[in-house]
């Protein structure tokens, strides 16, 4: 079982710079960029933003680590984060409760980038203010600990008072007067533990372990606020994208209904045209509502997701296209290896098992410790006099016989260690397979993004050529709603792909974890 551990740990120690957390690990590759084709409205200089049509013309949100330093310091570009409006920031008292309508009511929402909204669920989200806690509760886990190697003090004092009424006598009465004595006592004990079995080193190294995992699972809960930040934002996107669209279908629409209105007042349209294009108007209508929908939802999900202000919302950029992947499939499953931190708490807490082992023997094993008293007592009525004592001296004990409880749970242990190490092998595989799936999705988008980008070049020349054939008579009305369809299923098609395609990129970089690419 050692020698499994042994070989996991020189795995994980590669290209690995520190104890406590693995660090971010910069890559320079050299890889020619594909030129994706980027929508229309991924242009930074394009006037409306993709959120900005709500309403049809018709219808009404690490740092180092080391036993001497707890501080964990999320990483932040202070430049951007000052760039964002106060309304953005989370109140800092979590028990605020809103009680009237007007503070609840969305006053502001302001456009911010992807990078912007991962630095606003860095600093606003409660989850991970919530691992910050665990952070510093196991940093006083281990001073607790370490309490352990320095000596206990203890004083006490006592007063105590006594009444004595004297005697009676047979014939001659109550012979004596009452008495009053008081008593003052006082003590200061001393006592340190010389060996504990192994308990006390035990005990240290557990604490130290477990300051490791928690910082460890404060690394992971960033990375996936980071993933699940990067998804809503997409999701935004994708919603504002649907609006555009469906307001485009929905002009194309209402055109065709006028066109056809008119062909029927001069006697080239029939009624069953101008039905189908009154279909086709409310069907366009209906989606862009359900578009609206949408995009209210995704609006409130990324604000509930970067705790914003009860009165904030916000909106996205236009849609691009992510950057490119520049590693190999095989290269990136090895770096996910080095990098996750999943794995390396795994084996913490194999070793921390073995610790809890240890604790378990040290109650069968030999105990010596060292004593020291210093006591002083006297009478406060009669001659104020005390007398003092001191003493000191050695203990040893030692359970002979206990059952077998120490070994069963020194067993139990060994068996929580060893269930650790079955847990790795588990999410191995499992952070192999969640690149291999993000690689796989990365790929496929990436070729749909260029078959998508044609279909919508054919999807409007079809369309186009279909309205050119209704004008000169030779064309059907039909061929015209079928070609403004077929557009907007190209339109919706490359959105999915770009988005399908960023989404992708973003699950590969959480399935590695704490990487910087140099693109």
């Amino acid at each position: 079982m050692r020698m499994f551990k042994s070989a996991v740990w020189l795995l994980l120690a590669i290209g690995s710079s520190s104890f406590f957390l693995l660090p971010a690990i910069a890559i320079a590759a050299e890889t020619k960029q594909e030129n994706l084709p980027v929508l229309e409205e991924a242009d930074p200089s394009a006037s409306p933003p993709t959120e900005a049509a709500e309403d049809p013309p018709d219808s009404d949100e690490i740092t180092n680590q080391n036993e001497e330093n707890t501080q964990f310091s999320l990483p932040t570009n202070e430049i951007e984060i000052n760039e964002l409006p106060d309304i953005l920031f989370a109140d800092p008292n979590p028990l605020n409760v809103p009680i009237i309508p007007e503070e609840v009511e969305i006053d502001r929402s302001p456009v911010i980038t992807l990078e912007q909204a991962i630095e606003l669920a860095y600093r606003n989200s409660q989850s991970l203010q919530a691992a910050l806690l665990t952070l510093e509760q196991s940093a006083a886990a281990l001073d607790e600990a370490n309490a352990a190697r320095l000596p206990t003090v203890s004083t006490g004092a006592n007063v105590t008072s006594q009444e004595s009424n004297g005697s009676t006598i047979s014939g001659l009465g109550r012979v004596g007067g009452s008495t009053i004595n008081t008593t003052l006592s006082g003590s200061v004990d001393v006592a340190y533990d010389i060996l504990t079995g192994g308990s006390r080193a035990a005990s240290i190294q557990a604490a130290q372990l477990q300051q490791q995992i928690s910082a460890l699972a404060l690394e992971t809960q960033q990375e996936q606020i980071r993933l699940t930040t990067t998804n809503l934002y997409y999701a935004l996107q994708d919603a504002g994208e649907q609006i555009r669209i469906n307001q485009s279908f929905l002009n194309e629409a209402e055109r065709n209904l006028r066109d056809s209105q008119l062909r029927q007042e001069v006697g080239v349209g029939t009624r069953f045209d101008v039905l189908r294009a009154e279909v086709q108007f409310a069907n366009a209508r209906q989606s862009l509502i359900q578009a609206q929908s949408q995009q209210r939802i995704a609006r409130r999900d990324i604000a509930r997701l970067l705790n914003l202000p009860s009165t904030a919302s916000l909106e996205a950029t236009p849609v691009a296209v992510a950057d490119n992947w520049p590693l190999t499939l095989e290269e990136s499953i090895i770096l996910a290896f080095q990098n996750r931190a999943e794995l390396e708490q795994q084996l913490l807490q194999a070793d921390i098992s073995e610790q809890q082992r240890q604790i378990a023997l040290a109650a069968v094993r030999p105990r010596v410790s060292l004593f020291a008293n210093y006591s002083l007592q006297g009478q406060l009525d009669s001659s104020d006099s005390f007398q003092d004592n001191y003493s000191f001296g050695a203990r040893f004990n030692m359970t002979l016989f206990d059952g077998g409880a120490a070994r069963a749970s020194a067993r139990q242990q060994e068996l929580s260690g060893e269930i650790s190490e079955e847990q790795f092998s588990e999410t191995l595989d499992q952070v192999r397979f969640d690149v291999e799936q993000a690689y796989f999705n990365l790929e496929s988008n990436q070729e749909n993004i260029a078959t998508s980008q044609v279909a919508v070049a054919q999807a409007d020349e079809a369309l186009n050529l279909a309205n050119l054939r209704l004008q000169a008579g030779v064309g059907t009305q039909l061929e015209v709603l079928t070609a403004q369809s077929e557009l907007t299923q190209a339109q919706v098609n490359n959105v999915a792909a770009i988005l399908g395609y960023n989404r992708a990129l973003a699950a590969i970089e959480r399935a590695i974890s704490n990487i910087e690419i140099v693109l």
